[in-house]
């Protein structure tokens, strides 16, 4: 298939996605799910096109995904990070090893998978997802109590490094073999120089690119958000050479553009929501077309259990935990945010890793974490403004 007959044909499904996602708002459905419904139908041979390209998918997974997280620290200001960095980093961090960690326990018991795929499988599926968070939060105009929601978003936007290192570890233990040459303090090292080289990749970036518009004052506004645009591909690539994480990168590279640019603000926030969504519908709809629905049916039964145990035991006890720390948070908050860890793309994106690499039980595995996606936005997505209400945790609004 020529590369103009392809590209025809996603900006085709991309145009389609998008006229049907005000419908999907009238009735509450998902944007992601339109997205990723278009790729399903259209994908699998019902119209004499069939994609099955693993490698690309996921590369233009991890690329989406690098755009929605540094869309989301440009929209993240310091004020927020200044109530929520403290609950919302154990939350992406210990949050994300616990919950790991708990339902490979749950999965060891319920699959025929050996414990390192079980904790392989769990760390797919650990991290919440910043689209579906901000998308759902956003679309309901929900404001919470106690910060709630912006500790959310934070853990939402700051989790994914965690959870893809341990994909990515997990990953290379599995293929390599028993990985018991891999001590604690290796893992330990390498945790700390993603996050340290990440961090430092997007502070320098970050801070040059400011200082650099400030100064330099450009006439031409359009320029602008070009100009970040090339600083983020600079932020993606050069940690990706040092090694670093680069979704730790481009999220603070974005934080520090988003609060300290003083010229185009406006321009630039248009353009990278539009840019955010462009990143969420070509990544939902690629991954529609991976997915084949006659493979999925053979999955349902046995993605149903693992899923409802990931909702109502893994993620909330791993919250409850963390949340030792924490003891002046309200019981509601943190039942709250136990229950409400939605998932997205993330995972489908992080379980194209193990695909990709061969990992024997990968197809399995890509089926049932598209059940668990499933189950989150439904029953998670749906219950986001029921519970808030139930719990009493949605502010008044003030009046005018």
């Amino acid at each position: 298939m020529s590369f103009e007959i392809m590209s025809l044909g996603i900006a085709c499904l991309v145009v389609m996605g998008i006229m049907l996602h005000h419908p999907s708002k009238v009735m509450g459905i998902p944007s992601l799910l339109i997205f990723m419904s278009v790729g399903l139908v259209f994908g699998n041979g019902e119209f004499n096109f069939i994609y099955d390209n693993l490698e690309l998918t996921s590369w233009v997974g991890v690329f989406a995904l690098n755009v929605i997280v540094f869309v989301g620290g440009l929209n993240t200001s310091n004020a927020s990070i200044k109530l929520a960095w403290k609950e919302g980093g154990v939350l992406s961090s210990l949050g994300v090893l616990l919950t790991t960690f708990i339902f490979a326990v749950i999965l060891n018991y319920l699959l025929v998978f050996d414990f390192l795929t079980c904790l392989l499988f769990a760390a797919v599926v650990s991290s919440t997802d910043a689209a579906a968070v901000f998308s759902i939060l956003t679309s309901k105009k929900l404001k919470l109590k106690e910060n709630t929601d912006t500790v959310l978003e934070f853990e939402s936007s700051t989790n994914d490094p965690v959870a893809l290192l341990l994909v990515v570890l997990l990953t290379d233990l599995i293929v390599g073999g028993s990985g018991a040459s891999t001590t604690a303090s290796d893992i330990g090292l390498l945790l700390l120089q993603q996050v340290l080289f990440g961090g430092l990749i997007g502070f320098i970036v970050g801070k040059f690119c400011v200082f650099s518009l400030n100064h330099i004052k450009l006439e031409e506004y359009g320029l602008i958000p070009v100009f970040i645009l090339a600083c983020f591909v600079i932020t993606v690539n050069s940690a990706a050479l040092v090694e670093g994480n680069v979704l730790i990168a481009v999220y603070i590279a974005g934080v520090i553009i988003g609060n300290q640019l003083k010229r185009g603000a406006d321009v630039n926030k248009h353009f990278y929501n539009g840019l955010a969504w462009l990143a969420q519908s070509l990544l939902f709809i690629i991954i529609g077309l991976q997915i084949f629905p006659k493979d999925l049916l053979n999955f349902f039964v046995i993605s149903v259990i693992p899923a409802l145990l990931l909702i109502f035991v893994a993620r909330p006890l791993a919250v409850q935990i963390c949340y030792l720390i924490f003891s002046k948070a309200s019981w509601q908050k943190r039942t709250f945010i136990s229950f409400i860890g939605l998932k997205g793309a993330t995972p489908i994106v992080f379980v194209m890793i193990p695909a990709t690499a061969g990992i024997d039980g990968s197809e399995q595995m890509l089926s049932m974490v598209f059940f668990v996606v499933l189950f989150s936005v439904v029953l998670q997505g749906g219950a986001i403004g029921p519970l808030a209400k139930k719990l009493k945790l949605i502010k008044k609004k003030k009046k005018q």
